[in-house]
């Protein structure tokens, strides 16, 4: 099982997007059991509220229902239970190290990390471009697959 932990700030659009985006591409390709993926956030401001109504949209615009989902806080355990803890942006890896006390495992990377372009994912909390976050996500999953099938990690 490779255990994925998608990681912004709030966990009410990016972290979400990742996580559902992922959810999707895996279940299309027919190996969703080998994957366990959720998200959470590195702040407690949005705390059991749901995908941000315009991240819901993005989402939904491509048959993907995030329903159910409400902002989690990540914590120092999720270090221990996932195998990826995957950031949208270099902040939020900061954050998470404060959380973790460190990466000793080395499992924690921006999405983009994997891809051509290393890169932040802007939040589009702040740029209500939900359609390039969309668009970097994709990318990000995309090359974090590739990642996985190119180490023999995916089965």
């Amino acid at each position: 099982m490779i255990k994925i932990l998608f990681i912004c700030h709030g966990n009410i659009c990016r972290s979400p997007m990742g996580e559902f985006i992922l959810k999707d591409m895996v279940q299309k390709r027919g190996i969703a059991d080998q994957f366990q993926i959720a998200s959470a956030a590195t702040s407690n401001e949005e705390l059991g509220n749901p995908v941000y109504p315009p991240a819901r949209r993005k989402l939904m615009e491509h048959g993907i229902d995030p329903s159910g989902k409400t902002a989690r806080r990540m914590t120092r355990e999720d270090y221990e239970a996932y195998d990826y803890l995957l950031a949208a942006e270099q902040y939020n890896i900061r954050n998470m190290l404060h959380i973790t006390g460190g990466d000793p495992d080395q499992k924690i990377s921006r999405l983009l990390d994997f891809s051509q372009r290393p890169r932040d994912i802007d939040d589009p909390w702040y740029t209500g471009d939900f359609t390039t976050a969309w668009n970097d996500i994709v990318e990000g999953c995309e090359a974090f697959l590739a990642y996985l099938e190119k180490e023999g990690i995916l089965k």
